[in-house]
């Protein structure tokens, strides 16, 4: 787990995907890519929900994973959106993530269907059975209607080794304190909220996936670090910058 904590350390930009007349412009997805590099980020998160997942077709998911791989070239860690409301077509993306040399999957919950607890537990163990890759999971509940309870969080880490991490997006800096109380340090938190960073990073997170830092990367980098370094003056003025994006 030490490893893993090291690995998930930092900040993750949550990549956008630019188009130009209705197609990918990679050409932009490249200059955006190497920006990230440039900056010193820990990982990139092609076609997540931010990368706008959900619109993409199968084969231009595929393309923007293995660009992003192929970039990054061991400069950081890779970590490919691969959420959907199907458990079949999330085993799918999970599996072409894979395949597209991704380092690690990010599975949103399933959105509209707002499945039980036990509904969770069975649709990320399948997600979670279907690969060797580590799996973040990524609570979301204002987009998604529903939220992880700790207690699933646990029952996931009990169950499958390859469930890691969690993105935690639902605005609240006490689920924290209640993923730590539920989990330990067998879950590695990030922050699935840029103006929540440095709260979750007081309270446990080891990073953040962070959408801001696709045009501030250098800022949201420097927060982290002034963070680890007890900087705590430095951090809130990065914090307080960076809000006003």
């Amino acid at each position: 787990m030490h490893d893993l904590n090291r690995r998930f350390s930092g900040v993750f930009t949550a990549l956008f995907t630019p188009f130009k007349d209705g197609t990918i412009d990679f050409e932009a997805f490249d200059t955006l890519v190497e920006l990230q590099l440039e900056a010193g980020v820990a990982g990139l998160v092609p076609v997540g929900t931010t990368g706008e997942a959900a619109t993409l077709s199968e084969e231009e998911a595929d393309a923007l994973i293995a660009r992003t791989v192929k970039l990054a070239a061991g400069r950081a860690l890779v970590m490919a959106g691969a959420g959907s409301n199907d458990t079949k077509k999330t085993i799918d993306k999970v599996k072409r993530a894979e395949k597209a040399g991704a380092d690690a999957v990010l599975i949103v919950t399933p959105y509209y269907n707002k499945p039980t607890q036990a509904g969770l537990i069975a649709h990320y163990g399948a997600a979670a059975e279907a690969t060797s890759l580590p799996v973040m999971l990524y609570s979301v509940p204002g987009r998604c209607g529903i939220e992880i309870a700790p207690e699933t969080c646990a029952a996931l880490l009990d169950r499958h080794d390859t469930i890691v991490a969690i993105k935690e997006a639902g605005g609240s800096a006490a689920r924290i304190t209640q993923l730590r109380a539920a989990c330990g340090d067998r879950l590695i938190i990030h922050s699935g909220d840029d103006g929540l960073a440095l709260p979750f990073l007081s309270l446990g997170a080891v990073g953040v996936t962070s959408v801001v830092a696709n045009v501030a990367p250098r800022e949201m980098v420097q927060l982290v670090e002034a963070w680890r370094s007890g900087d705590t003056a430095r951090a809130l003025a990065l914090h307080e910058l960076i809000a006003e994006l």
